[in-house]
């Protein structure tokens, strides 16, 4: 466990293709000894999502860990943008439309936290048996949720609802949202990718994160995926925060 990261966070991953799709796009990054989480959800199908959301995480895995938490966030950050510009670019050599992935990050020192996203790929946190989400979607449904025009069972089956309005390589100038975090020791976070939000309900996905085991919290959440028909690929990182 690196020094700098100073609190020992448990974490497990889990990722899986789902029922329908063929290629797994999703990709995520479970590094506990740097304090470092990441989901990417890939866009443009095969050898163009997958190779983004690859990207992002393998890019974010090199990253420098002896430095303050605003340090770090700021290097992810930066780091985040030039892969924006490289996919950007590596879309137009390939001549494809479309290249992209969605990104949520959690990065942690001790009791602080710094949450980064882009997309629909998510973070929540259960504290005192309550569950926050964290992130709030850049889509066109969660739009239509703020406008009012919407509810949240309607936006899980609206037929737009995988349209996002920020990612990785979709637009010139990336906006990453950031939010700063104060952790409390019994926290659970959860990162996923939307192929668990649109089968698992929140309230399921609270009485499962109220577990103990990360491992076994991640398996028990892409199985009820699965059992509900997993037609997107499905990726989940519990972080656990030490009593």
């Amino acid at each position: 466990m690196c020094a700098s990261v100073g609190k020992i966070f448990k974490s497990a991953s889990k990722s899986h293709v789902g029922m329908v799709r063929q290629v797994n796009e999703d990709a995520c990054l479970d590094m506990p000894q740097k304090g470092l989480w990441v989901v990417a959800d890939g866009m443009g199908g095969h050898a163009a999502g997958d190779y983004v959301s690859s990207l992002i995480v393998d890019s974010l895995r090199s990253i420098a860990v002896g430095r303050s938490l605003d340090e770090y966030a700021a290097a992810l950050k930066t780091d985040l943008l030039r892969v924006n510009a490289a996919v950007r670019e590596e879309t137009a050599n390939r001549s494809v439309t479309m290249m992209g992935s969605t990104v949520a990050v959690l990065a942690a020192r001790d009791l602080r936290g710094v949450c980064l996203w882009a997309g629909d790929s998510r973070l929540y946190r259960l504290r005192d048996g309550r569950l926050k989400r964290i992130s709030r979607d850049h889509s066109y449904v969660q739009d239509l949720q703020d406008s009012g025009l919407l509810s949240e069972a309607e936006a899980r089956v609206h037929p737009r609802s995988n349209i996002v309005t920020r990612a990785i390589g979709v637009q010139a100038q990336l906006e990453l949202a950031m939010v700063e975090l104060l952790l409390k020791p019994g926290d659970s976070y959860l990162l996923c990718s939307d192929g668990l939000n649109k089968t698992v309900e929140d309230h399921e996905i609270r009485e499962v994160l109220s577990h103990d085991e990360p491992g076994e919290i991640a398996s028990s959440l892409v199985s009820l995926g699965l059992m509900r028909g997993a037609p997107d690929n499905i990726t989940i990182i519990v972080v656990k925060v030490p009593a």
